[in-house]
């Protein structure tokens, strides 16, 4: 069985923490606050708006902007999340839109996820709490936190745990919901992918060079003072300074990057056209041979330091990295629930890691895949071929490591990493990575109609600032 999914949660859920800068590209898709907030409780104005004059109490004063179904959208919301997203903008350097344009956009966007929420709840989708949890530890994990560090820092930035955690469940709740309407619309021929080959091939001849940089971002806070400009400078020279000595990036990253990539990847944005990079990444590097760095540069993020990884033409092999795996896949429903195969699952692995039990044996045992014969054994597998989740957890291993409990659609896995690789596909490993390109992009071109539809369907009403 293949398991790929042309959405992942991860990068709907790490658009929530753009305040801390955690969202480099994750475009608009903001979670504001929890659906169904009541006309009674209107939510408190955010700290940085508190009014301090009687014209100012009346801009940031709470009201109702917009009717979905009979549930309110209030005015404090619609601010925050714009906040939230002209933050993310401001961090990725692009321009902002107009502020009115960019509010009806951003009004847009709540709506559309406010009538999906509905929809999931209506039609009886449900999301356990240890999902919850799980997509908690997978954020905390990718912005270099702890759980209760995040808590912490959501705190500061005026987001409670039980708010944040209903944002999760929320994600959850859209993309259990977008799994189950969209994807039996999708389908994918043969026909589709030789199409696809052959517009790559033609497409590859005139295709930009390609480079994969790494990449240390020291944060300057926005209004910062001049001291602090000063000091964070000082940072990114120190960081310099050890790379021309010819120490680990990686490492350096680590320690001093504020990007999300600093110590999920590295430091590397990986390989990509030089015109998917911000301009100044470019001119900044593209007289450099390979292994140079260069910077400190200046942008309205921070300051930036760059190395040239690698670079490829179109006539240049392409390598990927492949993943051995195994798995044990128990599927959940009213007679299992998701915290019940995780406790099931955690018992497997323990038991393995005791050297009690066989992980080959317990998964043609207990698995519920087609890959339980082999003793759960998938085989070597080119990125994409499974869904996101699953990838992000065999990205966090190392050959021979086992996961903890992982939910995705399909049920709770438990995986483990045999062996990893760098390898030039086959033909029919690239056919394969056609075939869930091409797939990607018709979920997305599905998923864009039917929310659509959908949003034709609901009742909204627009109102109108009070005077």
């Amino acid at each position: 069985m293949q398991y790929r999914d042309h959405c992942t949660v991860l990068a709907l859920i790490l658009a929530s923490l753009t305040a801390m800068g955690s969202a480099a590209a994750q475009g608009l898709r903001l979670p504001g606050t929890p659906a169904g907030q009541g006309l009674a409780r209107p939510a408190p104005a955010p700290p940085s708006e508190t009014a301090s004059t009687p014209d100012a109490a009346a801009r940031t004063a709470d009201f109702i902007v917009a009717v979905v179904n009979s549930e309110p959208v209030t005015s404090t919301e619609l601010r925050t999340r714009l906040a939230q997203v002209q933050a993310q903008l401001a961090r990725q350097g692009g321009a902002t839109p107009p502020h009115e344009r960019l509010e009806r956009e951003v009004l847009e966007r709540i709506i559309l996820e406010r009538v999906q929420i509905q929809q999931a709840r209506e039609t009886g989708i449900r999301v356990d709490e240890f999902a919850v949890t799980q997509a908690e530890e997978n954020v905390a994990r990718q912005n270099r936190l702890t759980v209760d560090e995040l808590h912490a820092r959501l705190a500061r930035e005026g987001v409670g745990q039980e708010r944040f955690r209903e944002e999760l469940r929320n994600q959850l709740l859209v993309q259990r919901l977008r799994e189950r309407e969209v994807e039996a619309r999708v389908k994918v021929s043969d026909l589709d992918v030789e199409q696809y080959l052959k517009e790559e091939q033609r497409d590859a001849q005139a295709a930009p060079m390609q480079i994969n940089l790494g990449h240390v971002l020291v944060l300057v806070p926005e209004n910062a003072s001049p001291a602090q400009v000063v000091e964070r400078q000082a940072r990114a020279r120190q960081a310099a300074d050890r790379l021309h000595a010819g120490e680990d990036f990686a490492a350096v990253a680590r320690e001093f990057s504020d990007a999300p990539e600093g110590a999920r990847a590295g430091g590397q944005l990986g390989l990509r056209p030089v015109d998917q990079y911000p301009e100044l990444f470019v001119s900044s590097t593209q007289d450099l041979p390979l292994g140079a760095v260069a910077g400190p540069v200046r942008s309205p993020a921070g300051f930036h330091l760059l190395k040239v990884i690698e670079r490829v033409t179109a006539a240049t092999p392409a390598t990927v990295e492949q993943n051995h795996t195994r798995h044990i896949l128990l599927r959940t429903g009213p007679r299992l629930s998701e915290a019940a195969a995780a406790a099931r699952l955690a018992d497997y692995k323990r038991r393995v890691l005791a050297g009690q039990a066989d992980f080959a044996a317990l998964a043609r045992e207990h698995s519920q895949d087609s890959s339980a014969k082999e003793g759960g054994d998938m085989g070597w597998a080119s990125p994409g071929r499974y869904v996101p989740e699953f990838e992000q957890a065999l990205d966090a291993l190392k050959p021979g490591e086992i996961s903890e409990p992982l939910v995705t659609r399909f049920g709770v896995h438990l995986v483990q990493l045999l062996e990893r690789r760098q390898s030039t596909p086959t033909p029919r490993e690239q056919r394969d990575m056609a075939r869930s390109i091409v797939r990607e992009k018709k979920l997305d071109e599905a998923y864009a109609a039917w929310a659509q539809e959908l949003r034709a369907r609901a009742y909204v009403e627009y109102r109108d600032p009070p005077r």
